[in-house]
């Protein structure tokens, strides 16, 4: 199978445990896209959070797209034009808010450029803030002062306490959000049936490839769905072995050893697995 696409997580995947791009793997993904296979970045992170991974990675230079969310919407890079969107309902922060005060865990909505706290800051948004480099701006109330129209929201606290929280909250917003891991002591909220693979489904006929012809790699929770619609599905070596089980196959080295250098010089270059 000759593979025309490459699809990248960020957070455990393309960058290590610093958050940063290490230069093997740069010099491997911008050589992959120099010889014409396009390469996409999906990431639970906002757009804000994405874009200077994807300039690192000259994404911009190649006339690519991210998918911010967890798919929830696409952009154009060159263009900075978003193709695709899907938001939560207005009631749906306001009712996190609300759970959140209730089991003393931490809240925040995606606006745009700027993280909006419903809770007092903890260390896990503060850490949020720092990767995405987005400000946080703290509303005591902000469940009864804001309409708020998002894409995302974001739950944290010690791992512990949403492992308890997260089964509640799954049945409470089965039938109008997705509820996950994306980091233990982070829960994501995006719209119902949104996630990678669902971004994916929209761009691939903007590509004109099939998902046959894609590869999709990945370290976490939020992207076993890409896994198992990709025409290849690789997880990190990384990985919880729940993720690494739906895969097809699993990187030989972590993301700290440039795992994706080695994942691109397997698939393009014919070393075997």
């Amino acid at each position: 199978m000759k593979y025309e696409l490459l699809v990248l997580d960020i957070d455990g995947t393309v960058t290590n445990s610093r958050k940063e791009v290490m230069p093997r793997t740069r010099k491997e993904v911008i050589r992959l896209q120099k010889q014409g296979v396009k390469v996409v970045l999906a990431s639970g992170r906002p757009p804000e959070g994405i874009y200077p991974i994807a300039r690192t990675l000259k994404l911009d230079e190649f006339d690519s797209y991210i998918l911010a969310f967890n798919g929830g919407k696409i952009i154009h890079l060159r263009t900075g034009k978003c193709i695709f969107e899907r938001r939560l309902p207005a009631h749906i922060p306001k009712r996190l808010w609300k759970d959140a005060l209730d089991n003393g865990i931490g809240m925040a909505a995606y606006a745009e450029g700027v993280i909006l706290a419903g809770t007092v800051p903890d260390q896990y948004l503060k850490l949020e803030s720092g990767i995405t480099r987005m400000p946080i701006r703290y509303y005591k109330e902000l469940g009864n002062q804001m309409e708020l129209v998002v894409n995302q929201c974001i739950l944290t606290g010690d791992p512990d306490i949403l492992d308890r929280v997260e089964p509640v909250l799954f049945g409470r917003y089965f039938h109008e959000a997705q509820i996950f891991h994306s980091e233990p002591f982070y829960l994501e909220v995006s719209p119902k049936n949104v996630d990678k693979a669902y971004g994916l489904k929209y761009l691939l006929p903007m590509l004109n490839i099939t998902r046959e012809k894609m590869v999709c790699c990945g370290d976490s929770y939020n992207d076993i769905r890409m896994l198992q619609y990709a025409g290849l599905g690789v997880a990190m070596k990384n990985a919880p072995g729940g993720v690494r089980n739906v895969a097809d196959v699993v990187s030989k080295d972590d993301n700290d050893h440039d795992g994706i250098a080695g994942v691109v010089r397997q698939i393009w270059g014919g070393v075997p697995f």
